[in-house]
């Protein structure tokens, strides 16, 4: 009998045990960034720790997790298993986790959707078909679309009001000064930029206090290096045509009767 009770003591601290090392970190924008919350136990409402819709990825490091768009577990619901989701918005879970707690046994987990199939490769060699030499006169390679990057810098704002005719003066000095540098087009950009730096001083003489926030600022940024595709240009019987590539070319591209490539 000792022996039942101590087994069924020790199962019920290994379940307890399972249950508070099981975690989900929800994050408040797309790849783990700006300001996080941390469950490790059913939370029925998030808006009692601020977090309400506002989770943007998340991560699970331990168990199995539901997360619902309501508070009390209501509304549409999403099973995570263990791993790293940088955008809820795939699943169509961004801004919208209001309640999460440890999934049901029985519960399916979000898959997440398979790629869009690879477009058909149309340059293969058919069967029994006469193949031709042309000659590549253009070749051209074409990189990926801009991406963009984003970060979180401080911010300092004010809290007091700014000082209006510290700014006109400001203006008026700054204009005075920037009116001296420079001669012709040169000298009105100066002066331009004088008064704006003069106004931005002058106004925040006699400003009140002021408190730092995170501000998170985005920018558009070349893509990778590598080439998405090669855009060849090639003349055949006198005709000239173009295909996409996926590698570099040589001095000539092997084609058929109708100038179509075939590699």
């Amino acid at each position: 009998m000792k022996r039942l009770l101590s087994a069924a003591l020790g199962l019920a601290a290994l379940l307890a045990t399972g249950s508070a090392l099981a975690q989900l970190t929800v994050y408040e924008w797309d790849g783990f960034r700006g300001r996080s919350f941390t469950a490790n136990q059913t939370t029925p409402n998030f808006a009692q720790h601020g977090f309400d819709h506002r989770a943007s990825s998340a991560i699970v490091e331990r168990g199995r997790w539901e997360v619902c768009e309501r508070p009390g577990f209501d509304g549409r619901c999403v099973v995570l298993s263990p791993g790293q989701y940088p955008s809820l918005a795939t699943m169509g879970m961004n801004d919208r986790i209001s309640s999460v707690r440890r999934a049901p046994r029985q519960a399916a987990a979000y898959a997440p959707p398979p790629p869009p199939p690879a477009p058909p490769y149309r340059y293969y060699p058919r069967h029994g078909e006469r193949l031709y030499t042309a000659n590549v006169v253009a070749v051209r390679a074409v990189v990926g679309p801009p991406e963009q990057r984003c970060w979180v810098e401080q911010q300092q704002v004010a809290t007091g009001q700014p000082n209006v005719p510290g700014a006109i003066l400001g203006g008026i000095l700054g204009g005075v000064l920037g009116h001296q540098i420079g001669s012709g087009t040169g000298q009105d950009v100066a002066t331009a930029v004088g008064a704006v730096g003069g106004a931005a001083v002058g106004a925040n003489v006699g400003r009140g206090s002021t408190y730092t926030q995170n501000v998170q600022k985005c920018a558009a940024v070349p893509g990778s290096a590598q080439p998405s595709y090669w855009d060849v240009t090639y003349v055949f019987r006198g005709r000239e045509y173009r295909a996409q590539l996926t590698f570099p070319p040589g001095p000539t591209i092997t084609v058929n009767g109708r100038g179509e490539p075939r590699v």
